[in-house]
């Protein structure tokens, strides 16, 4: 039976007809009927009550619908990097379902240094499949909030420092999860850079960073991608919590955007009757307390959209064509979803997903360091990476196999446990030293020591490790380095509280559990030192100079041991590029200069004083050297870039065009990027970056090849937010376009006059 036919014998059999009845169909379960026929016929079908039934949670992870009509109820679930194990009814504890277990993807901004819009298109197709047959119909994300600092506790979920290349890789997730009958419900809208006093910080920032920095992912989402739900953020902007704050949901999401689905709060961040009714929210979720009703006492039932907001419109205080209008948006995401007859039915733990999840990683890895190393019988010393069988034979210095050792936690760890609602419980998971010991056992002796240890992953709370624990795991991996032909490090952050971790940014910029110590004495010991590092923000490398080779991996889920193993061995070439600015010390990040009003704020008042100078913009316009620059990467090949020329399609929009050709010995990736900025000399209005992100285009050449690349550019990229007449502003004059492999390495540049 087709999914069509079931959905609509269900339907009737849920408005009391039998499957031999005669009735009409109502419009609003005919799967022949546009959403928005369905939409109005439900509305008309529905008491008040049922309407307001719509608009708020039935448990910790569903909103009902309406059972008399036939009305499906709401299934959500966390995302972005996976679907989250069940978890009771009505409370945070797991089922302990045995069925439930699915494939970790890698992080967002591992998905993000990939720089390839086709791999989010693929990732959103495959995450949105292992919804799909659990029974989900919205998934919680993507995130697309902005890497203001690298203390964030949660950037790991989210693309990166830039708004264009947030932008331009959310839209594709986003597309390819909703193909699949999957919301998204993108989060969290806005403004949430830190997750210190995340509840109640008031982000003052000002209208122009607001619009050309932190809102231009979600506007893509909405205006290109079509999302279909958005989740509003815990802090507040201009004094309203933002999960019903009128200027920004109702001023600018649904009139100025036209944003036509529901509006879903963060758990439990919808804090008032009157504006949760009037503020712009459609669906209240996780609602734990309403400063009068505490534990048993408070049900469902005393939501703010609940029997509040039914009080204020029986008795007229609100009119019902606000009620009409949140079930609409309700009624709208229902539809496109949970009774959309086109959702598939999904799959979970297949070998193409686990094939889409090595992919994203081994493309999302970046390579930032590769220094030449001596080896036996060569004349002329050679990259450490690719770690082939003739180089890792050539390394032995007392002949016969080589001495492999392997040292770190994360070489073991598992990765996606951890880190707040974005934890997924996993059927399998590959290690970094499972797959290192798949590609090398054979070629040579493989030792593991730990090193450090870190404690369990705890939502809320650092599980210390003592002094006298760590300090004997230190010395038994410098004792087993002394015998070692090469090292290869395995550490960085994991989603421990107070590391990569939802309710918690990090404490220092440094590695924590004595990383930094540990890396510069193997360094010491043995300098053919490989160090690969995990996490979802920068941090300081005091050791760099010591070190051979460096890999940043993110989280790189299911597949982390497979993709990490294929990278070093050289069996892919890898092709990542930041989309985070690696600073030489947390002092160059903008805001540190302004102290703690700017992060992580002063009685719950934070000020955003760097303004629009965020990641790249500060240290490229400032003259601040980056340790690793924004759009940076490594590859085992090299790529030569031809002159570039400008090519205009009419008033509004241009072409950059430029051949880029494999110069090395094998296939390869590179992520060809385009930058505008005012040129030199020019006057400008307001201050602005010295140049900025407008496209980039990544190609994959074989040695030797050449191709001809073409990126584009509109009025609108060389527009600034002018915050006298509240729009966007293009300014006539000259601009110059710098066409680069990344922010700091330009290979050509170009004039463009806007007259």
């Amino acid at each position: 039976m087709k999914r069509t036919q079931i959905l609509l014998l269900t339907a009737l059999i849920g408005c009391g007809a039998s499957a031999q009845t005669k009735r009409e169909v109502p419009l609003y379960l005919d799967p022949q009927a546009t959403v928005e026929q369905r939409v109005e016929d439900a509305l008309r079908h529905m008491t008040t009550h049922e309407k307001v039934e719509l608009l708020h949670a039935q448990s910790k992870f569903t909103s009902a619908g309406v059972p008399r009509l036939g009305i499906r109820q709401l299934n959500m679930d966390d995302g972005p990097h996976g679907v989250r194990e069940e978890l009771e009814w009505n409370a945070w504890s797991a089922a302990r379902w045995t069925n439930d277990s699915c494939v970790a993807f890698p992080s967002l901004t591992c998905l993000a240094a990939t720089w390839n819009r086709e791999r989010a298109q693929d990732y959103g197709n495959a995450i949105s499949e292992e919804f799909a047959y659990r029974g989900k119909d919205l998934l919680l994300g993507p995130g697309a909030n902005i890497q203001r600092t690298p203390m964030n506790g949660r950037a790991f979920e989210y693309l990166g420092e830039d708004p264009r290349l947030a932008a331009e890789m959310v839209v594709p997730y986003i597309e390819g999860v909703q193909a699949n009958g999957v919301g998204c419900c993108m989060k969290h809208f806005a403004l949430n850079n830190q997750e210190t006093d995340r509840f109640t910080v008031d982000v003052n920032v000002s209208e122009r960073a607001m619009r050309e920095i932190y809102l231009p992912a979600f506007e893509a989402a909405v205006k290109r991608a079509g999302v279909w739900s958005i989740m509003g953020s815990y802090n507040l902007w201009l004094g309203v919590h933002c999960s019903h704050n009128d200027s920004l949901l109702n001023g600018i999401l649904k009139r100025e955007w036209g944003f036509d689905g529901a509006l879903v709060s963060d758990w439990d961040a919808a804090v008032d009757d009157w504006q949760s009714a009037t503020g712009g929210l459609d669906l209240e979720m996780g609602t734990s307390r309403n400063g009068t009703l505490t534990g048993n006492r408070f049900t469902y039932a005393d939501y703010h959209l609940a029997r509040p907001f039914e009080r204020m419109i029986r008795e007229g205080r609100l009119p019902m064509s606000l009620l009409d209008e949140k079930a609409r948006r309700v009624l709208r995401t229902i539809f496109r979803t949970a009774m959309n007859p086109q959702k598939t039915t999904g799959k979970m733990c297949s070998e193409d997903h686990y094939r889409t999840c090595r992919e994203i990683g081994e493309e999302g890895i970046v390579l930032l360091r590769n220094e030449r190393c001596a080896a036996k019988g060569r004349k002329r010393e050679m990259p450490l990476l690719p770690l082939t069988a003739e180089r890792l034979s050539a390394l032995a210095l007392g002949g016969g196999r080589p001495r492999l050792l392997i040292v770190g936690e994360n070489a073991t760890r598992s990765l996606t446990k951890g880190g707040g609602s974005s934890e997924l419980k996993t059927r399998r998971d590959v290690s970094p030293l499972e797959g290192l010991k798949t590609v090398y056992e054979d070629l040579a002796d493989i030792v593991y020591a730990q090193g450090y240890e870190s404690g369990q992953a705890i939502y809320d709370k650092v599980d210390v490790v003592g002094l006298e624990r760590q300090t004997k795991l230190r010395q038994e991996a410098l004792e087993k380095a002394k015998d070692a032909d090469l090292l290869i490090f395995i550490g960085g952050m994991n989603k421990n509280h107070r590391q990569d971790c939802e309710n918690g940014d990090r404490e220092t910029y440094d590695l924590s559990f004595g990383q930094n110590e540990l890396i510069a004495e193997l360094a010491r010991i043995q300098p053919r030192l490989i160090v690969v590092t995990f996490g979802g923000n920068p941090y300081a490398m005091p050791w760099l100079e010591q070190t051979a080779a460096l890999l940043h991996c993110w989280y790189l889920g299911s597949e982390a041991g497979t993709a990490l193993a294929n990278i070093v061995s050289g069996r892919m070439c890898p092709s990542g590029k930041l989309p985070v600015t690696f600073a030489r010390r947390y002092e160059d990040y903008p805001y540190v200069q302004y102290g703690a009003a700017a992060y992580p704020g002063v009685d719950r008042q934070v000020y955003y004083k760097e303004d629009i100078f965020v990641g790249y913009r500060h240290f490229d316009t400032r003259g601040v050297r980056p340790l690793f620059p924004f759009g940076y990467g490594l590859s085992y090949t090299t790529f030569r870039y031809g002159e570039p020329s400008l090519k205009t399609l009419d008033d509004d929009r241009w072409e950059v065009c430029l051949d880029v050709t494999n110069t090395g010995q094998r296939e390869g990736r590179e992520t060809v990027q385009l930058y505008v900025g005012r040129e030199a000399g020019e006057k400008s209005l307001v201050e602005r970056p010295r140049k900025e992100l407008k496209d980039f285009v990544k190609v994959n050449l074989q040695p030797g090849e050449t191709q001809r690349v073409t990126l584009h550019l509109s009025a609108d990229d060389l527009a600034f937010w002018d915050v006298e007449s509240h729009g966007w502003k293009v300014e006539r004059g000259a601009y110059r376009l710098y066409v680069a492999s990344s922010s700091e390495d330009v290979r050509g540049s170009l004039v463009l006059k806007r007259n």
